[in-house]
């Protein structure tokens, strides 16, 4: 890492570690990243004055507060089903620390709640590095993740995540930062557009059903742009879905769209990934201020996870979510910011 480079102290863990905050340019792109979590702390484009995610101007408030703003969990991000599954002829028992039944985000202790290490640092560009350890959660084997961020372009932010193991093992990371692009209270005002001709139905704890559903007459229709606020009779319809893109991962490509009819800014997303979790945000009520004293109430940003499918090693027909010796799970996505 660069030492012309400065980090920030940006506060300080329960355990005394030091947490911090490094700030990359580039492409008219403006990204504080921290090391807790691998965290998108603050994202700005050059024009546009408000930030274009949810966040908060204190470390403090992210363990208490946040609902993964910007983070990186894992080792196996959304939900697995009873915490339950079955590799290479062996039963495993991940925490279930949703509800005390369902498996999420790789548990109460993931690497979105942890402190990683800074290992390179440019004006552009970031990398951070954890080691997620045998036995944390139920997992089997040390999983090193390594996160790369790089600014560049025209609007365009670059992650990759580089996942290796030795031992086999699930592994699935994601950027679940919470899109607004305009800044106002709720973000219901965008349309959006999702490449994706299936989606997966959920059971009542949220975990995919294992039908994969076509999208054609449905509300999860969003192959042509249209508006993020859609009804099911006179109920606003709560997005918190996988979109199947394809099969297996592929060259990345573009799988969504997103613009702001009030501001004008657009943001497409990018990615090697099968699948995208697209949650709408109905289940945000943040006591702490947000960015700039903010208030995080239903529906104030929206994610696209891009990522392997949920639940995906209990389900034939899935993607594959196991991660083998020898082996490197490498998952790309650009989110590319532009403003009329």
């Amino acid at each position: 890492m660069s030492d012309k480079l400065e980090r920030d102290v940006f506060g300080r863990t329960k355990a005394g570690e030091t947490v911090y905050r490094v700030e990359i340019k580039g492409g008219g792109l403006t990204a504080k990243i921290m090391s807790w979590g691998a965290v998108i702390q603050d994202l700005r484009l050059e024009g546009h004055d408000a930030p274009l995610q949810l966040g908060f101007d204190d470390f403090d408030s992210y363990p208490l507060y946040s609902s993964y703003f910007g983070a990186t969990p894992g080792r196996c991000a959304n939900r697995v089903g009873g915490g339950r599954f079955t590799l290479d002829g062996k039963d495993y028992q991940l925490e279930p620390n949703e509800n005390g039944v369902t498996h999420l985000h790789g548990g109460s202790d993931n690497i979105a709640k942890r402190n990683w290490t800074i290992v390179e640092h440019d004006v552009d560009r970031v990398v951070l590095k954890i080691v997620d350890p045998d036995g944390r959660a139920g997992y089997p084997g040390n999983c090193t993740i390594q996160a790369t961020f790089r600014v560049h372009g025209n609007g365009e932010l670059s992650i990759i995540y580089e996942s290796t193991s030795d031992q086999p093992t699930l592994a699935n990371v994601c950027q679940h930062a919470y899109f607004n692009l305009d800044g106002r209270e709720d973000a219901l005002g965008h349309d959006i557009m999702i490449a994706a001709d299936h989606y997966l139905p959920t059971d009542e704890k949220q975990v995919p059903t294992g039908e994969i559903r076509p999208v054609e007459g449905t509300e999860f229709d969003f192959r042509e742009m249209a508006a993020m606020k859609r009804f099911v009779g006179s109920e606003q319809a709560f997005y918190d879905h996988n979109f199947c893109l394809s099969g297996e991962r592929t060259a990345k490509r573009s799988v969504a769209l997103a613009r702001s009819l009030y501001s004008g800014v657009s943001l497409e997303v990018r990615s090697t990934e099968p699948g995208v979790q697209f949650y709408a945000g109905f289940k945000l009520d943040v006591a702490a201020p947000g960015i700039g004293g903010r208030k995080y109430g239903p529906f104030a940003g929206f994610c696209l996870e891009t990522q392997i499918w949920p639940d995906a090693i209990n389900h034939q027909g899935f993607p594959n979510a196991v991660l083998r010796p020898g082996e490197v799970l490498r998952q790309e996505t650009d989110y590319i910011f532009t403003k009329n």
